[in-house]
C-alpha cells in the first residue's frame, strides 16, 4: 500500500493512504516554515500528537473539531480533549493497536518533557510498512528496544539540537535503528536550532552510511 509523506515544516507531517489523511504534530498556524494555511486543509481523519508543547500540539483541537478527526496520543493529553467533545484514542506505550481498520499505531518513549503525561514517539504500521515519527527526543538507549520491537523502515528524525538531538546524535540514532530511509525534521524553525541539514547528512554518511537520507522542503512529499 503506497503511503505519501508530506513535510509541513518543523515536526508536522501529513500522511495520505487508502484515501485517508493523517496529521502528526500539526503546528500550522504561526509555523514559519509551514507552506499551507489551516483553510487549505482537506478533511483530516486522524491526528497524532506526540506531546503538548505548542509547536507539536499546534492546531490539533481546531482541526479535530472542524473535521471530527480522531486524536491519538497519551491518555492525559487525549483525555482533556475528549472532555471538550473531541473524538480520541488514548494509548500508552506498548504494542501496536488497530485504528478503525485503517492502520496500526504504537506509542514509544521519547526523552523530553511535557505538561500532560509523557512525551512519546509514534510507530505507524501501514500493512507492514512501519514509519517512526520520533517526536522530540534526545539520544537514548530506548532506540535499541524500538528497533527490536518494531524495526521501522522510515524514520522522521529531529536534528535541530537544543531541544532535541543534534546532527551527530541523530546520526547515532540511525546507526541503532537502521531504517531504510530517514527524513530530517525539527530544524531551522527557531534561531537556536540547526539551520540546515548539511551537518546531519555528513554525520550520517559516516556513522550510518546504509541509511538513505531524504531531505524534503516544506510542502514536498515522498511516496513509499
Amino acid at each position: 500500500m503506497p503511503v505519501k509523506i508530506k513535510w509541513l515544516g518543523h515536526a508536522a507531517f501529513l500522511l495520505t493512504f487508502k484515501g485517508k489523511r493523517l496529521l502528526i504534530d500539526p503546528w500550522i498556524s504561526d509555523n514559519p516554515l509551514c507552506p499551507i494555511k489551516l483553510s487549505d486543509l482537506e478533511p483530516i481523519d486522524f491526528i497524532i500528537v506526540t506531546h503538548d508543547h505548542y509547536d507539536h500540539f499546534g492546531d490539533s483541537e481546531e482541526i479535530a473539531k472542524r473535521f471530527k478527526s480522531m486524536v491519538i496520543g497519551i491518555p492525559e493529553l487525549v483525555g482533556s480533549l475528549e472532555e471538550r467533545g473531541i473524538r480520541g484514542l488514548s494509548l500508552n506505550m506498548g504494542s501496536l493497536v488497530d485504528v478503525d481498520g485503517a492502520f496500526k499505531v504504537a506509542l514509544v518513549p521519547a526523552t523530553h518533557t511535557c505538561s500532560a503525561g509523557q512525551p512519546v514517539g509514534a510507530i505507524l504500521d501501514f500493512d507492514g510498512l512501519r514509519i517512526y515519527h520520533m517526536g522530540d527526543t534526545g539520544y537514548t538507549a530506548e532506540f535499541q528496544a524500538i528497533k527490536d520491537a518494531f524495526n521501522p523502515e522510515v524514520v522522521l528524525i529531529p536534528i535541530g539540537g537544543h531541544y532535541t538531538m543534534g546532527p551527530r546524535e541523530a546520526a547515532l540514532a540511525l546507526r541503532v535503528l537502521r531504517p531504510k530511509i530517514a527524513i530530517p525534521m525539527h530544524y531551522a524553525t527557531f534561531p537556536v536550532l540547526v539551520k540546515d541539514t548539511g551537518d546531519f547528512v555528513k554525520e550520517a554518511s559516516v556513522i550510518a552510511p546504509d541509511v538513505k537520507i531524504v531531505v524534503l522542503k516544506p510542502g514536498e512529499e515522498l511516496e513509499i
